[in-house]
């Protein structure tokens, strides 16, 4: 058991836990709770850690965890000191960050369906999309430099597990980016306030990319120009926009629609 605050594998949770630089160059990421370890592929696992009472509450699990990977169990008192959440589950999870490439996005898929977020900051609405786009069938997220971190606490547990699942790319210059996916026949459509037809007026049947922006500035003008159609959300009230999760998943859901 891991007693002792000075433990060389309590400040590695914890770098990992507040700082994106000490994920990019170690290139692990922390999971917290019970669902987030079931949902670890086990080829990606790097370490699990328990708490005592976690350990003494669910001695066959426990067990099993010890004898199958590399587990340790630590103090209540540290373990709930390196944890992210208020109320920890007595259970957390390192795992190596998923490898995925810009090709992965459209990879065996006869029509992707790409979201590309700018400078979208909440992980709360980062994770989201991409929980809901695994349920919509989304075949990639691509995001801008400017995007919250894919990899900390509060985006992986708005994701519930689908960060394993969808590929997510990062890349400097989104513009370029959207470029390279229209030569793979993905056509664009940027959610904008001046967008000429609603919506559920465009067809998604084909390869189809959807632009979503910052919470507060909505798509960069640069961005916009790259856009091959301005869509838009109908407003009732006084309402100029929505949360950019719920957009994205009304568009991610309408091509769903559209293509079932």
């Amino acid at each position: 058991m891991i007693t002792s605050s000075s433990s060389a594998k309590l400040k590695m949770i914890r770098q990992l836990n507040t700082k994106a630089k000490a994920r990019r160059e170690s290139g692990c990421f922390v999971l917290e709770g019970r669902k987030l370890f079931e949902e670890t592929p086990d080829s990606l696992r790097r370490g699990v850690f328990m708490s005592e009472s976690f350990a003494r509450e669910n001695p066959e699990m426990a067990e099993t965890i010890l004898n199958d990977t590399c587990a340790e169990v630590v103090s209540d008192r540290l373990f709930s000191s390196v944890c992210d959440t208020k109320t920890p589950q007595g259970i957390l999870t390192v795992a190596a960050i998923p490898r995925w490439n810009f090709e992965d996005l459209t990879a065996g898929a006869r029509a992707p369906l790409v979201m590309v977020l700018e400078n979208v900051q909440d992980p709360g609405n980062v994770g989201t999309i991409i929980r809901t786009g695994e349920g919509a069938g989304v075949t990639g997220i691509l995001l801008g430099e400017g995007c919250a971190d894919i990899y900390s606490p509060k985006v992986i547990r708005a994701t519930m597990g689908s960060i394993f699942r969808v590929p997510a790319v990062r890349e400097r210059d989104l513009a370029g980016a959207l470029r390279r996916l229209g030569e793979r026949g993905v056509r664009s459509y940027a959610a904008h306030l001046n967008g000429t037809n609603e919506y559920t007026e465009e067809h998604y049947k084909t390869g189809t990319a959807f632009l979503i922006g910052s919470e507060g500035n909505g798509l960069s003008a640069g961005l916009t120009e790259e856009a091959d159609c301005l869509i838009r959300i109908p407003m009732e009230g006084r309402v100029e926009s929505l949360n950019a999760s719920v957009a994205a998943s009304l568009l991610m859901y309408e091509a769903r629609r559209q293509r079932n």
